[in-house]
């Protein structure tokens, strides 16, 4: 099941929606008592989505329920997570060109929920704050329920669904700092979406396919079986020390092709039209003004 945060332009309803090919339908339509956004629903537990999932199935001749995606407004596919954990230096390719050292545990920071926004959303950012801001495209992982010290042969089953991640992040200030959570964190630098997909969907989280493009150049191009963790681990290594509540969603790190290692460098600037993309997921694109 394809999942989405959906309303009407110029409207400032967001409702859930099951998103079949490009046509959505609002699950308050489909069900009685419905949750009113992806986190109820994780909360209410599997019973509650595979009862969303059969009346979307019944519902598929019912063409007043369905609306053109491209019709709606999408706000971020991932809404009141209890946290947003981040992981750095998940890709080789991606620490070397930033000369980053790979430690031998994962690298984590949390990123702050005002810098959730959606597809097709624009980005704002102060020049005087940063005139160095990257892309990175990104595997997001939603947990499904309570995880603690789970073992990395199971850590899958506890996965409600993925999404894709653009960690947006000010290079002078990520290089200027000591932790990495402000940089990545102005408002608007963690677009997600365009959808939630369950993991029923996707069959291996290490066999997908991740790329950036900027202002119509291909500048990321990698499969996500080159990260240094898996998904699996990288559950199995947060839950020793923390239960993964319902909701969490894990941004599980970038390929390599960052802007900031090219020769001259691409940050983005005023006007970029950035889109990240999954393969089994879609394409998430941000709009950049920089005030």
């Amino acid at each position: 099941m394809r999942l989405a945060h959906l309303g009407n332009r110029g409207g400032s309803d967001v409702r859930l929606c099951v998103v079949v090919d490009e046509l959505a339908a609002f699950v308050d339509e489909l069900v009685d008592d419905a949750p009113a956004d992806l986190q109820e629903l994780i909360e209410r537990g599997d019973s509650e989505s595979a009862s969303i999932e059969a009346a979307a199935r019944e519902a598929a001749p019912r063409s007043e329920l369905w609306h053109p995606v491209s019709e709606l407004r999408h706000e971020s596919a991932v809404l009141r997570p209890p946290v947003i954990l981040a992981i750095g230096a998940n890709y080789a390719a991606h620490s070397a060109e930033l000369a980053l050292k790979v430690e031998k545990a994962a690298t984590v920071f949390a990123l702050w929920p005002n810098s959730l926004t959606a597809h097709e959303s624009i980005t704002t950012w102060p020049e005087e704050l940063s005139n160095e801001v990257d892309y990175e495209a990104e595997l997001g992982v939603i947990i499904g329920r309570p995880a603690h010290n789970v073992r990395v042969a199971d850590a899958l089953d506890y996965v409600f669904g993925y999404t894709v991640v653009n960690d947006i992040t000010a290079r002078n200030l990520q290089f200027s700092e000591a932790q990495w959570s402000r940089c990545k964190s102005f408002d608007g630098f963690t677009p997600t979406g365009p959808v939630v997909v369950t993991a029923d969907q996707i069959a291996d989280p290490q066999d997908l396919w991740l790329s950036t493009t900027v202002d119509g150049r291909l500048l990321q191009d990698a499969s996500t079986s080159g990260m240094v963790r898996s998904v699996a681990e990288l559950i199995a290594f947060l839950s020793i020390s923390t239960t993964l509540q319902p909701g969490t969603l894990i941004s599980t790190g970038s390929p390599g092709g960052a802007g900031y290692s090219r020769t001259p460098p691409v940050f983005l600037h005023d006007g970029s039209r950035v889109t990240v993309s999954c393969s089994g997921i879609g394409s998430l694109t941000t709009h950049c003004r920089v005030i």
